[in-house]
């Protein structure tokens, strides 16, 4: 028996357990953060991880392109080549003025809402903004308040706002 929940998700019910199925991306993902949680940093091959998954290598550039990305707390570093790596480090968000400013730093032009939403938990999550802090800057960043017919004008004002609520942290106190 098989219940759609969305487009992209099913959950099949397997002997009284219910799977949620998953896509490739979302398989190599978990993969490489699992590996994440027990080292802050991994060097991996992407001929080496394609052929785990039995995935094409450019399905491994898709993953490290869009789920570990500066914006969600990662730093990627690769060296093309016979040798090459890829190299994934988790940055640790600390709450002091350069730490925050490598953030401001690392910010786009143009800055999606969920990009928004994940990079304000993680500096709740780091300690550096309160519950409250991180709710207003939500609000002030949600489609809802910018309320912009132009996806792009919105997303750049978005980036602007992030960046100035990153500078108030920054020089408070």
């Amino acid at each position: 028996m098989k219940v759609k929940v969305s487009q992209k998700q099913t959950l099949s019910n397997c002997g009284g357990d219910y799977v949620q199925a998953q896509n490739m991306s979302d398989v190599i993902e978990s993969y490489l953060k699992s590996i994440l949680e027990e080292q802050r940093q991994i060097e991996i091959r992407r001929a080496e991880i394609a052929d785990r998954f039995n995935c094409v290598p450019s399905q491994i550039n898709y993953v490290i392109k869009t789920r570990f990305t500066p914006q969600r707390g990662y730093v990627v570093e690769s060296k093309r080549g016979g040798g090459g790596y890829i190299r994934i480090v988790k940055a640790n968000l600390r709450p002091d003025p350069e730490s925050v400013a490598a953030l401001r730093a690392n910010i786009p032009s143009h800055l999606a809402e969920r990009d928004a939403r994940i990079m304000t938990q993680q500096l709740f999550d780091a300690g550096i903004i309160q519950r409250e802090t991180g709710n207003a800057m939500l609000s002030a960043m949600s489609h809802n308040e910018l309320a912009l017919e132009d996806n792009r004008l919105e997303e750049m004002i978005r980036a602007r706002l992030f960046k100035a609520f990153l500078d108030s942290l920054r020089f408070a106190n």
